[in-house]
């Protein structure tokens, strides 16, 4: 069966993105890495966005229960997005394309592009930063440490948490033009 163009387009990608992701995956060297980007890529499984959108009508009672429930749509368009994308794309994470990358934590599924966690951090956070910027200025932090945890443990090139933050930063922006709808429902 021939290679699709996807495929071939990323064999090319991945050959010149795999110095940049084994020097930032070499970061796992050191002793307290590993540990921060796995808590922190656990996390990013989902379980800080639960609780953020849980809490958000204690912590913003005018429109919390709006956005949480806009955070919680969009959430779910998010990960359509991406499971359709990986399967339609098939790009192998690069522990799989190179064994000098170290997994540093089991994938949630099996291929790499883009990075669903960055595409919903990265969203999320898109959408706070147009409704509640104060909140998104704290939550920041670690939206970007997931996007790094994605490189650093090996399960990502960089050009899947770019396109993850891309898109995920443009759904956010694109959703947060719904909320005044949501708070219509809340």
């Amino acid at each position: 069966m021939p290679a699709s163009k996807a495929s071939r387009f990323f064999e090319r990608v991945d050959q010149r993105e795999f110095l940049l992701c084994q020097s930032i995956n070499g970061c796992l060297r050191y002793r307290f890495v590993l540990p921060y980007f796995r808590v922190v890529s656990r996390l990013g499984d989902g379980w800080f966005w639960y609780a953020l959108i849980l809490a958000l009508p204690i912590l913003h009672p005018q429109a919390g229960l709006a956005l949480a429930l806009l955070m919680a749509a969009t959430g779910g368009v998010c990960t359509l997005t991406y499971k359709g994308l990986k399967k339609t794309l098939i790009r192998e994470r690069p522990f799989i394309s190179f064994p000098a990358i170290h997994c540093g934590t089991p994938p949630l599924d099996r291929y790499s592009f883009p990075s669903g966690h960055t595409l919903h951090a990265v969203c999320f956070n898109t959408l706070l930063a147009m409704t509640l910027p104060e909140l998104a200025l704290l939550i920041l932090p670690f939206t970007l440490s997931v996007a790094a945890s994605r490189v650093v443990l090996g399960l990502h090139y960089p050009s899947d948490v770019l396109a993850g933050a891309v898109i995920g930063g443009s759904m956010g922006t694109v959703a947060s033009y719904a909320l005044p709808t949501f708070m219509l429902l809340a």
